[in-house]
């Protein structure tokens, strides 16, 4: 985990977000803080904003106030595509992988390679050779063993898929990498692969922002829990030295938050 004294500035920030859908208020002042090689999982209950906070933080949806911050610099994203473009990568629950396509093919699906010169340029021809290399190398720097980048996506099991979606975005993500629930679907062994390729994202350097509702999971990966609660910030925990029951009782409303440090 990183050490937010000797790391001040935030690698991705959120100031007083306020989201408005008609007379319902998903986001109510909420604030965010992602510090530098570490993972900071966001739980809540049903209704505490944690979707609008991401889609916010991911440019899926704009903030009606409040400001996003990069590296210290306010930005203001147009649409997923520009966050990805200021190195923030997001692997959904519904991975967004291709199944017919290859695990090279969906590596850099949407950021093909091109062939260098006419057959590139006029043809639109592929660098497939360089592509299955280079995906080969992604997969092989988180451990997943996979020998073959021809193999088709669909052949692969969930917790393969899953690895196949995480090396993608660690492949490209300069900045964050964000994970939306990504053991929802897997079982207790898949779970426990896709949380170590959790932890070589982090510890390759860099900071994962990690959605989920199983507890046990949470305070076994994250270095910091961010605990949403009614639209807004409500503490932050650090799990090594904080009950999962007691943040079970802050994100439920049944204790109060207030009194425990925010990051």
């Amino acid at each position: 985990m990183s050490d937010t004294t000797s790391n001040p500035t935030p690698v991705l920030e959120a100031r007083g977000l306020v989201k408005r859908y008609g007379h319902v208020t998903a986001l109510d002042g909420a604030d965010f803080a992602l510090y530098p090689s570490e993972i900071l999982a966001i739980i809540g209950d049903n209704g505490a904003g944690k979707s609008t906070l991401i889609k916010a933080l991911s440019g899926a949806i704009t903030p009606d106030e409040g400001e996003i911050l990069l590296d210290g610099q306010s930005v203001r994203f147009r649409g997923p595509l520009d966050a990805r473009r200021h190195g923030i990568e997001t692997v959904y629950q519904d991975l967004a992988v291709a199944p017919a396509l290859d695990i090279a093919e969906n590596i850099f699906l949407g950021r093909e390679i091109r062939l260098a010169g006419p057959l590139g340029f006029a043809f639109r021809m592929l660098d497939k050779r360089r592509m299955r290399r280079e995906a080969s190398d992604h997969m092989r720097d988180l451990n997943i063993g996979i020998r073959s980048m021809r193999q088709a996506v669909e052949t692969l099991s969930g917790g393969q898929r899953q690895g196949v979606a995480v090396a993608r975005a660690a492949a490209f993500a300069r900045h964050v990498v964000i994970m939306d629930e990504p053991t929802a679907a897997l079982g207790v062994k898949e779970s426990h692969m896709v949380l170590g390729l959790i932890r070589q994202v982090r510890d390759r350097g860099l900071p994962v922002i990690l959605i989920s509702h199983n507890m046990p999971q949470v305070f076994d990966v994250a270095d910091r829990v961010h605990i949403q609660r009614l639209g807004k910030r409500v503490a932050v925990v650090e799990p090594r030295n904080f009950k999962m029951s007691d943040a079970v009782a802050i994100m439920t409303g049944a204790m109060a938050g207030e009194a425990i440090s925010r990051g």
